[in-house]
C-alpha cells in the first residue's frame, strides 16, 4: 500500500488540504494528516476558521518513508510549514531519494522556492506568488503540472485541488485508478 505524508498548520487552506486528503484514501492509498504546529498540537485552525484534527504531530513522521509528501496551500499556513524543521529533514530526504512530492497554491512559492528547490523545475503555483518561483520553469496557465524527472506535483490553487488530488493518485497507482476514482464522485479528468 502506498504511504502519502500531508502536512497541515494553523492557516492551511482547508478546501486542498481536505480535497488531498480524501481524494488519496478513496483511491486506498494510506494517508498521514500531520501537525506542523509548535507544541505538539493535533488540532489546526485552517484559512477559514475550519477544525482539522491531525492524526499525529509531524515529529512522528521524521523516521518514517512516504511514497508522497503533500503541501497544501494557504497563508499563512505555507508560511508555518517552510518554518517547521522536521518537514524541511522530511522533504530533503525525499528529494535526495528522488522520491514524489508535491504542492498547491503558495506553498510552491512559499516553501519549494524559499528552500531553493526548484531550479531548473516546472512548476506552478497561485498566480500571485509564481514571480516567487526562483529558478522553476513556470507554467503560468496550467491548473496542474507534473515534472516527472523531478517527482514533482504543483497545481495553482483551491479550485484546482481536486485535480491536483487526482494527478497525485496517477503519479502513485496509475490511469486506471485515477477513473476508477473520479467515476463514482462525477468528476472529469485530463492527464
Amino acid at each position: 500500500m502506498k504511504k502519502v505524508l500531508v502536512a497541515i498548520a494553523d492557516g492551511t487552506e482547508e478546501l486542498e488540504a481536505v480535497c488531498i486528503i480524501d481524494v488519496l484514501r478513496r483511491a486506498g492509498i494510506e494517508v498521514t494528516v500531520a501537525s506542523c504546529m509548535p507544541a505538539d498540537l493535533l488540532l489546526i485552525t485552517a484559512s477559514r476558521g475550519v477544525k482539522i484534527q491531525a492524526d499525529c504531530h509531524i515529529k512522528a513522521c521524521v523516521n518514517q518513508t512516504y511514497d508522497l509528501i503533500v503541501l497544501p496551500g494557504g497563508m499563512p499556513g505555507a508560511k508555518h510549514l517552510y518554518e517547521c524543521q522536521p518537514l524541511t529533514e522530511l522533504l530533503q530526504k525525499q528529494r535526495s531519494n528522488k522520491q514524489w512530492h508535491a504542492a498547491i497554491c503558495a506553498s510552491p512559492a512559499v516553501v519549494l522556492a524559499q528552500h531553493g528547490w526548484l531550479q531548473g523545475v516546472k512548476a506552478t503555483c497561485y498566480p500571485s506568488f509564481q514571480d516567487n518561483l526562483i529558478g522553476a520553469q513556470v507554467d503560468k496557465t496550467a491548473a496542474v503540472v507534473v515534472d516527472q524527472d523531478n517527482k514533482l506535483v504543483t497545481s495553482q490553487g483551491p479550485g484546482t485541488a481536486l485535480g491536483f488530488a487526482l494527478a497525485l493518485v496517477e503519479v502513485l497507482l496509475g490511469k486506471e485508478k485515477v477513473q476508477s476514482v473520479a467515476q463514482p464522485m462525477i468528476a472529469t479528468y485530463a492527464a
